[in-house]
């Protein structure tokens, strides 16, 4: 961890000291498939402590494409909820080079029953065997695919937000922006969650989170090398590609950003939120204390942890249900 700078919380540094962290990071990606599988068997681990939650159902669903291969959704919806749903398209994390779709599921259930909206997670295709812009064309393809076809799946289309966690934050906010230019109806929100913007790795953060083993700098590194190959840090790269490109953010949904202080990714969500909100965008911006990336997913039962939970929750309460209830998820 840092010698110098902000302390980590407590409660994030006795997580941190239990966790079998190898010499390049809880995310190896010096060995892409080998790590793969390492998250495969995590996220089979974590599944197996959460409780089934019975009133949501799951389905597999193949979006076709003529010029590309058919994006895979997974659909969570409640049973009792009344139709028609509004709808949270989620993108799960991993670099944009790790995890699937499923792996967010036995907690995204939760979530669809609490807050009476059905969730489809995206299984975008994976760096380095698909370059960027490829997820983002996923999300895209995804998210008119659900609006055009809502009707029939008893969904809303007036009631779909975008969200994403790290990489899939990422992808989410380069969703948002193939939405707009695209000319497709703007989604309720974008709620990005510590999520991966800037290839360019040139700020505070980028260049001071080291040796924490989390996502550090030379993990981000390799993880934009696979994503963008040599165009990483050039001017050969687009906003759809990484979304801190954009120059112009005018006209983006209302946007949510939660990030840690120790986060490599803190000073571009920042950066982010402030010109988000310099074109004329509501944002809500949360900066944890003493956090570190993904500290939810690898201190869960910590306060902060706990905090962010019920704050991004009740986010999706107030701006995606109607009656804005409250959601109790966890």
């Amino acid at each position: 961890m840092p010698r110098s700078g902000p302390a980590i919380d407590g409660e994030l540094a006795a997580a941190l000291e239990a966790m079998p962290i190898g010499p390049n990071g809880v995310f190896d990606l010096t060995d892409v498939p080998a790590t793969r599988r390492a998250v495969r068997a995590l996220a089979e681990t974590i599944a197996a402590t959460i409780p089934n939650e019975p009133t949501v159902t799951t389905d597999e669903i193949q979006v076709p494409r003529a010029d590309a291969p058919d994006v895979p959704l997974l659909l969570l919806r409640p049973q009792n909820a009344p139709e028609p749903l509004p709808v949270l398209v989620w993108f799960h994390g991993g670099g944009q080079v790790l995890g699937f779709a499923a792996q967010d599921a036995p907690w995204l259930k939760q979530l669809s029953a609490a807050l009476g909206c059905a969730v489809v997670a995206v299984d975008y295709r994976l760096a380095p065997e698909t370059p960027a812009p490829g997820a983002a064309e996923d999300g895209y393809t995804a998210y008119r695919w659900i609006g055009d076809n809502a009707a029939d799946l008893g969904l809303d289309p007036t009631r779909i937000g975008l969200a994403g966690q790290s990489g899939g934050g990422g992808i989410a906010a380069a969703t948002a922006l193939l939405i707009r230019d695209r000319g497709a109806v703007t989604p309720l929100f974008q709620l990005l969650q510590y999520p991966m913007l800037d290839d360019r790795n040139t700020t505070d953060s980028s260049r001071g989170i080291t040796g924490i083993g989390i996502w550090d700098r030379a993990t981000n590194l390799l993880a934009w090398q696979a994503i963008l190959g040599d165009r990483a840090g050039t001017e050969d790269v687009t906003p759809y590609d990484a979304a801190a490109r954009a120059s112009d953010l005018a006209g983006l949904p209302p946007t949510f950003i939660g990030v840690g202080e120790l986060d490599v990714f803190r000073d571009e969500s920042l950066d982010y939120a402030a010109r988000l909100r310099a074109h004329g965008v509501d944002v809500e911006l949360h900066l944890y204390p003493g956090a570190y990336h993904a500290f939810d997913l690898f201190a869960p039962r910590s306060r902060l942890a706990e905090s962010f939970r019920h704050t991004w929750n009740n986010y999706l309460a107030r701006h995606l249900t109607k009656a804005g209830a409250t959601a109790t998820a966890s």
